[in-house]
């Protein structure tokens, strides 16, 4: 049975990979059934099953074949914001300059569960849709947004 300490302890082996552009490992913590659940309606979107679906096709041609490989930084800053035996809830930044010459600079609320073999079994992913659309997908909205005034704060 998955605890708490556990599931800190994974989720932060998972971010620090991410951190440090460690993609083998971050790939090797996926479990072959995964299910993520992406926000909203962008390409990359919906329910993704299988760790082939998600990391070849989703994380590796739509959101990393959109950017600038030597100069992506995924996870540059996060925080765990709650835990339980079940799930972790993070928030997170990452991303980085786009082959179209956008910046995709985004900031994601992951929530994660671990299988009982330490790999994640399941991801819900929320993140700023406007921002993937323009910046991977190259469907920027009709009248641009300015940053708020006072950004997020975590």
């Amino acid at each position: 049975m998955m605890n708490r300490a556990r599931n800190i302890e994974l989720t932060t082996k998972y971010l620090d990979a991410m951190q440090a552009g460690d993609w083998e490992t971050v790939e090797a913590m996926y479990h072959d059934d995964i299910v993520i659940h992406m926000a909203g309606t962008t390409p990359a979107s919906g329910r993704k099953e299988g760790k082939a679906e998600v990391t070849d096709r989703m994380i590796a041609e739509q959101v990393h074949g959109a950017l600038v490989p030597e100069r992506m930084h995924f996870a540059s800053r996060w925080r765990i914001m709650c835990a339980d035996d079940e799930r972790v809830c993070i928030i997170m930044e990452g991303g980085g300059p786009t082959k179209a010459g956008d910046v995709y600079d985004q900031v994601y609320c992951e929530v994660f569960r671990f299988a009982e073999d330490g790999r994640m079994i399941e991801m819900h992913a929320f993140f700023d849709t406007a921002l993937a659309e323009r910046a991977l997908f190259g469907n920027a909205l009709a009248t641009p947004r300015e940053k708020p005034e006072k950004p997020l704060a975590y």
